[in-house]
């Protein structure tokens, strides 16, 4: 089995070769730090996160770096807005940046590059690119000469001539031509800047991940991602950029994960439908939202509502039941001696069913349906009046495995019982057992109060938080 990967380049899926046998060298746009992050910029640090841990999963050593824009235009316009500075915005929202995706259950990078820490590679990126006659300077300014570079738009598949048509000089640029795009910007007065042979200034956007993934991954990767909105400009602008000064593929594979709409209407401060990942974790589990982004395949579009994100807690509620189930089950069992072979197989099989569909272009969504359907089993199987030990540790192994290739986790959100509570329960359980139903009945009404939700099941009490 090979995997298959959707290239934007191409526009098809194609089986995954990468540069060097084993080895994946990947690059993925982070976050301009200015603000929490929103639902939107969640996706991609799950999705790619995700296809990081399947690949790690299948074998491969992935070298994964991701960037911080730690200086430009917003960040600039916000420190003026809070009295402070463009460092201390930038440190403040990386850590939040972090909280928040590390919350959601996603890795570090191998390297979280930032701008302000890169400023020597970018001016040696952009010096390059004058002297083999693919940028120039004007007054204090650095611009790429877009016609120049013979492939612009390939990754698009938009024409120069299209694109020229639509482009225009604004107002203090000082361009040769609408097509060209900044790679330094002369400071303005007050503003944060760098000295640099062409005056005080600071880089364009698009440079810094060309300087950046060069310094880390060298000339070629195989992998480069993001959100659909960055194929145009930001990736089309990499790729003749770095395919300029090195004369190679700058990335074999594209990426980029689609869109989040609020209630069926595009995300917009305007429309007050703006929502941030630090307020909606206060609110529901962390790991709720990564269920939930993974159920659509990472191409597709995501509605997002919070009526759908509670439909998504009762199917991932289901799973994390019938884990427990499991768990309960192994530990009353006793059966050491036999086996069940046919049940063996089942759980095989859905095992490469899994492994088969995130093959296909890392489908989530169809790798959840195979939880689904393991659950399902499992529940069956609970069924059954004899269970065997080896086809239940079967069963919790694979639930343990799907859930960490796809960064979820099946324990409960909650903190475990203190004594208080566990000695409520056995307490309870014994009411239950000589008939002391008025007890049993206010032991459960007490630990409600204290916010302790029971289930009785099969398999014993369970508890959850309310």
């Amino acid at each position: 089995m090979s995997i298959k990967i959707f290239n934007t380049m191409t526009r098809q899926k194609e089986e995954f070769e990468p540069l060097e046998e084993g080895k994946v060298k990947m690059y993925v746009c982070g976050p301009t730090v200015y603000n929490f992050i929103h639902i939107g910029n969640a996706r991609p640090p799950i999705v790619f996160d995700t296809v990081r841990r399947y690949l790690e999963y299948r074998g491969y050593d992935v070298q994964y770096v991701s960037n911080f824009t730690d200086v430009d235009d917003k960040l600039i316009r916000v420190a003026n807005e809070l009295g402070s500075d463009v460092p201390t915005v930038a440190q403040r929202f990386i850590d939040a940046y972090f909280e928040d995706v590390t919350a959601l259950g996603c890795n570090r990078a191998d390297v979280h590059p930032r701008v302000m820490e890169s400023m020597d590679i970018i001016i040696e990126f952009i010096e390059a690119l004058i002297e083999k006659g693919f940028a120039y300077e004007s007054e204090g300014d650095v611009y790429y000469k877009t016609r120049q570079f013979e492939g612009y738009g390939k990754l698009s598949h938009q024409s120069i001539d299209d694109l020229r048509a639509g482009a225009r000089i604004e107002v203090g640029e000082k361009k040769q031509d609408a097509l060209d795009f900044a790679l330094w910007k002369a400071a303005k007065e007050g503003e944060i800047y760098w000295e640099s042979p062409w005056g005080k200034g600071r880089p364009g956007w698009h440079i810094e991940c060309s300087a950046m993934a060069k310094k880390y991954l060298g000339d070629s990767m195989d992998i480069h991602a993001g959100g659909q909105d960055l194929a145009f400009p930001h990736h089309e602008n990499e790729i003749a950029q770095s395919e300029a000064l090195s004369g190679k593929v700058f990335s074999k594979y594209w990426m980029h994960n689609g869109y989040i709409n609020i209630d069926n209407e595009k995300m917009s401060k305007s429309l007050g439908n703006f929502v941030l990942v630090h307020d909606i974790i206060k609110k529901y589990d962390p790991q709720l939202l990564r269920f939930f982004m993974l159920s659509v395949q990472y191409r597709h579009p995501i509605n997002y509502s919070e009526e759908l994100l509670e439909n998504t807690k009762t199917g991932l509620e289901r799973l994390k039941t019938s884990y427990q189930n499991l768990k309960h089950r192994l530990e009353s069992s006793t059966d050491l001696s036999t086996t069940n072979e046919e049940w063996l197989g089942k759980i095989e099989q859905l095992h490469q069913q899994f492994i088969v569909e995130m093959d296909d272009d890392f489908n989530t969504a169809n790798a959840i349906s195979v939880l689904f359907d393991l659950s399902k089993q499992a529940n069956h199987y609970l069924l059954e009046k004899n269970t065997h030990q080896e086809v239940l540790k079967a069963f919790i192994k694979e639930f343990e495995t799907l859930f960490t290739v796809l960064g979820l986790t099946l324990t409960e959100e909650s903190v475990l019982l203190d004594e208080e509570i566990d000695q409520l329960i056995q307490e309870r359980n014994q009411a239950r057992k000589d008939r002391n139903f008025s007890r049993s009945d206010e032991i459960r009404d007490q630990l409600k109060e204290m916010n302790i939700i029971l289930e009785d099941t099969p398999q014993g009490t369970r508890w959850k938080r309310g």
